[in-house]
């Protein structure tokens, strides 16, 4: 934390820097300096790592949050901006602005003069215009007249001499959310994608102002099915960060086995969809039925196969040390199976030849589209917040880099670094199981008012979350996903692919539509 605040002071000598807690520091600048700051952010290395807004968040107007990180340094740098006046996009600077200005222009109303996309983003055609729900002046209870004028969403149109569009979904063939693709081909090669989300939006955001802290859990829990506990240790840490809670070391273990055994059976279910579809469905089943086995674990633990109602404010669920020790008994069985299975199916040409060069990534878009997680790793940048953003207990037991030799961005590579990665989780939470202390697994704790981020490491990429607390209520809640980032990169991964290729791409990458529409 000294070095990126040390930093920011030679690079920002004439402003005042505000230090939060051991892992943020704020400074205040005005809105015509927003170009200016973000460039020398970009040359000095810094990484964008989200853009939001809160309304009346300390006094009048709309206070804008430009989060920044940098690699090597533990620790946030936060710009905030109080708007007197519309602002300036910086999507020229850093790419993945645009998404963040797109969203707060719909929640907020803000305009971002010069953007490269003006286009609604989470608000589609029904809504009407001059509709900010995000705004204090907005209440849930409001009861408002739709419009009936829609107003066109315009796709790039790519034109030319054998070029036909493909639209796919928002509705799909299958038990999942709306997502719309829209390809361009010639042929069956793909060289140009679109996607539209946020079909479903939820506005939970939103419906979280008002809350006590305690019923926050519940929301950070409905964010993604196959992210519960990552996205609630998130937010619990946040609350515990206001509130100077210390969590007890036997809580801060099982958090852990907990994550770890949540990022198993959700990259179980990557890697046998993906063999799924390239049509080999015998290659396939002994993976689900890992990640059954791995849910009835889950259940056996803490009474939930997908953790709900497990991790608290203050501690967590306890398991018994018997069910732990079984546990760490079933995944020794588990790494010796799990690897046999693993060879019988790479040992087969077609697996080989259908994943191999399909779908690359590359590594010079990792960092200008803040790319994270399995889908980083596989291109060659190790971009992890166990690591990175050092939290609980991984600053003791971090998970060990498994990128060195898979960075060539392709399926393949995505399929390797998943396999890598449930491999070191099982380490992990062997290691924790026998280190495992006795003692109490939750604090009592006093609620204060303040505000912080808490970033974790998901089974898809970095979560942040950022939440201020007023009068002992939520006052704002703000979750970014790595879906949100990531999901972009699709575009880019199917280009010069065939149409054919689109699903297994996407599998590989199993990007959440609901941790992207929140």
């Amino acid at each position: 934390m000294e070095e990126i605040k040390n930093e920011l002071k030679k690079i920002f000598t004439d402003l005042k820097f505000e230090e939060k807690n051991e892992t943020e520091v704020y400074l205040k600048i005005n809105e015509e300096k927003i170009l200016d700051l973000a460039r020398t952010m970009k040359e000095k290395q810094f990484n964008l790592l989200s853009i939001f807004a809160a309304d009346k968040f300390e006094g009048s107007g709309i206070d804008l949050f430009y989060v920044f990180d940098k690699e090597n340094y533990n620790g946030l740098a936060i710009v905030r901006i109080n708007l007197i006046k519309n602002i300036h996009s910086i999507a020229l600077i850093f790419p993945t602005a645009y998404l963040y200005e797109r969203e707060i222009a719909d929640g907020f109303g803000i305009d971002f003069s010069d953007s490269i996309d003006k286009r609604r983003l989470f608000l589609h055609e029904i809504y009407p215009q001059n509709f900010h729900p995000l705004l204090k002046s907005y209440k849930n209870s409001n009861i408002r007249k739709i419009n009936s004028k829609y107003e066109e969403y315009v796709f790039k149109k790519v034109n030319g001499e054998g070029v036909y569009e493909i639209p796919v979904g928002p509705v799909h063939a299958g038990i999942i959310a709306p997502g719309h693709f829209r390809f361009s081909v010639i042929g069956e090669t793909i060289f140009n994608l679109e996607i539209r989300h946020f079909w479903k939006h939820r506005g939970l955001e939103k419906t979280a102002e008002g809350k006590i802290p305690e019923e926050g859990v519940l929301f950070s829990e409905s964010i993604c099915g196959d992210e519960t506990v990552a996205n609630a240790i998130a937010y619990c840490r946040a609350v515990e960060k206001i509130c100077k809670i210390k969590i007890p070391s036997r809580a801060e273990y099982l958090r852990l086995i907990y994550a770890e055994m949540e990022r198993i059976y959700s990259l179980l279910g990557d890697i046998s969809g993906m063999i799924t579809d390239i049509a080999y469905p015998v290659g396939a089943s002994p993976f689900y039925v890992f990640r059954e086995e791995i849910l009835r674990w889950n259940e056996k633990l803490c009474g939930s196969r997908f953790y709900k109602d497990t991790i608290k404010i203050g501690g967590v669920n306890d398991a018994s040390d018997e069910d732990l020790i079984k546990l760490s008994n079933y995944l020794e069985d588990f790494h010796t199976n799990f690897i046999k299975k693993i060879q019988f199916v790479l040992s087969k040409h077609m697996v080989i030849d259908r994943l191999e060069t399909t779908g690359v990534i590359k590594k010079e878009l990792i960092f200008p589209m803040h790319l994270t997680g399995p889908l980083a790793r596989a291109s060659g940048i190790y971009k992890d917040a166990r690591i990175n953003h050092p939290y609980g207990l991984y600053s003791k037991m971090p998970p060990t880099p498994v990128n060195k030799i898979h960075n060539t961005g392709d399926v393949l590579a995505r399929f390797r670094i998943k396999l890598s990665t449930i491999l070191d989780s099982v380490k992990m939470i062997k290691n924790a199981i026998k280190s495992m202390p006795n003692g109490k697994v939750f604090t009592e704790y006093k609620i204060n008012d303040e505000y912080c981020f808490s970033i974790v490491e998901s089974s898809r990429g970095e979560n942040i979350h950022f939440l201020s607390i007023k009068n002992g209520k939520i006052d704002r809640y703000k979750v970014r996903t790595a879906s949100f980032c990531n999901w972009p990169a699709i575009e880019n991964a199917v280009l010069g692919n065939i149409v054919p290729d689109f699903p297994l791409i996407n599998k590989s990458l199993n990007l959440s539509y609901e941790g992207n529409d929140l």
